[in-house]
């Protein structure tokens, strides 16, 4: 899984301006070609948004996060909840937060890492709210999570079949072992009956 620039997506159709906004720059400072993207169905929060952005930049030292939002920050406006996640699943982004919480849609969003509406917002979750930050990125959200500890566990299957199971099954296994022309799989069950 190749890690990217940071992408962030905050879903809201309604909420504090100012704190989506902070949210969407704290994730935006990470480097110049991070995205932080806002997707809304409210022309009016999203030009809220916008202005809270530009008033928050102005208080900002970083470079990064002025660079990151003017190549690879926007503000999407949706005509429908249904077109919003639409565009989220398809960015698929390493980091997302709806607001406010709870939809349906937002349970089948991808994400690499999902937040739903909290006070803690985008500074809590890069450094103490317990989430693993070895997150997918580039669309590879739409296919895993982020890193976590099942990573490192090796599973295996282990099989036991009874004579009874065994005389359940010899037939089917037989049937398709011939059907897919691999006699030697029919034969080692008929020998076995």
């Amino acid at each position: 899984m190749p890690a990217g620039p940071t992408e962030a997506v905050v879903y809201a159709e309604r909420g504090n301006a100012r704190w989506i906004a902070a949210d969407l720059l704290a994730q935006a400072e990470h480097a110049r070609d991070a995205g932080s993207f806002f997707v809304t169905t409210s022309e009016r929060l999203a030009r809220e948004v916008q202005r809270e952005v530009g008033w928050l930049l102005g208080e900002l030292p970083s470079r990064f996060a002025h660079l990151s939002i003017e190549m690879s920050g926007a503000i999407v406006v949706s005509e429908s909840v249904d077109e919003a996640f639409a565009f989220i699943n398809r960015l698929a982004p390493e980091h997302l937060s709806c607001r406010p919480a709870g939809r349906d849609d937002e349970a089948s969003a991808c994400g690499g890492n999902g937040f739903s509406w909290t006070a803690g917002g985008a500074a809590a979750w890069d450094y103490a709210s317990g989430s693993n930050h070895v997150l997918p990125t580039g669309g590879w959200a739409r296919r895993r999570g982020g890193l976590s500890a099942s990573d490192f566990v090796k599973c295996i299957s282990v099989q036991n079949v009874s004579a009874k199971g065994f005389a359940k099954l010899a037939e089917d296994v037989v049937t398709l072992a011939k059907a897919e022309g691999l006699h030697a799989h029919a034969k080692a069950i008929e020998v076995r009956r």
